[in-house]
């Protein structure tokens, strides 16, 4: 489950081992390593392959699985989809051995795992920061940083961070997720670090449900917000949904000069429409790639290699 990548040492070509087919993954010899041996996780973290943020391709495909951690496991109408751990982790050591994927955006449980499975040599680890906002709470706007520190990811040698800014005028308790937020960003600076700001404006429904603005005015103002915040935007880049109208994408982009991921989210049944929109939205210049989780390790037909390859092909 090693992936392969072509690199130079002392001028001299390196060609590392091809990916190797994914394996089943054994939960059993997982627990055996964390229950005699837990320290397996830092010495695979010491020695992981690294590479750098972004490759000779010049952009990014990266993995999503920190949902589970919110207790968001549904997958269009399977609520459960996400729970059986084995089998997520094998659909992300599919994903991770597919020509052109970068990486994987995970909390720390997952990315332990992937560590012990070797799945992440040569591949770029996104740390998730905050998780502490559960689907379908009452505090679900209080998305505290419950995940990966600051001081976490650079103590295991991964790539980035990621976190989730949602937004409610109507909720004084915003304001200390933007204070959290820009003291994050500004941790993350301080050790040169790049960090991933997910950014919307969100209102609750009459019913109570959170639910996310994708109009090209809000997801505007929240890319506005989001750039500003910290003391520094050097590291700062952006994940970004893509608007209900993806024609809107143009004018929206023009927000900010940081760089760009798009996000996924679920797609439902919709693939091909998905795609379509990330492509068009994906020849913008501070687009620089793609962050899909649930869409490509879950796809309606159940092949997540296709699904995979057809993201990969976007780019």
């Amino acid at each position: 489950m090693r992936a392969g990548r072509v690199g130079h040492e002392g001028g001299d070509a390196v060609v590392t081992p091809a990916p190797a087919p994914p394996r089943a993954v054994d939960t059993g010899e997982l627990v055996r390593l964390r229950t005699h041996h837990p320290e397996a996780v830092a010495e695979a973290a010491a020695r992981r392959q690294r590479r750098p943020l972004v490759g000779e391709s010049g952009r990014l495909m990266i993995v999503a699985a920190d949902h589970p951690a919110r207790g968001a496991l549904a997958v269009g109408d399977r609520k459960f989809a996400m729970a059986n751990r084995a089998d997520l982790l094998e659909r992300l050591c599919v994903a991770l051995s597919r020509p052109g994927v970068d990486g994987v955006l995970a909390t720390a449980d997952i990315l332990d795992d992937l560590l012990l499975l070797g799945a992440l040599d040569h591949k770029v680890v996104l740390g998730s920061m905050n998780r502490g906002g559960l689907q379908g709470a009452s505090y679900e706007l209080d998305d505290r940083f419950t995940g990966h520190r600051p001081q976490d990811i650079e103590r295991l040698g991964f790539d980035a961070g990621k976190l989730l800014l949602r937004i409610d005028y109507d909720d004084p308790g915003s304001l200390d997720t933007l204070e959290s937020t820009a003291r994050a960003i500004d941790a993350m600076a301080e050790r040169h670090l790049p960090v991933f700001v997910e950014p919307f404006l969100s209102c609750r429904t009459p019913e109570g449900r959170l639910v996310n603005d994708l109009s090209a005015e809000a997801v505007i103002k929240s890319i506005a917000i989001a750039s500003g915040l910290g003391g520094s935007s050097a590291y700062t880049w952006l994940k970004v949904p893509v608007t209900d109208n993806p024609d809107d994408m143009a004018r929206v982009m023009e927000t900010s000069t940081l760089p760009a991921v798009l996000l996924g989210g679920d797609v439902g049944e919709d693939q091909e429409s998905a795609y379509e929109k990330w492509r068009g939205a994906l020849q913008l210049p501070t687009v620089q790639g793609l962050v899909v989780g649930r869409s490509l390790l879950y796809p309606a037909d159940g092949d997540v290699t296709a699904a995979v390859d057809t993201a990969v092909g976007l780019l």
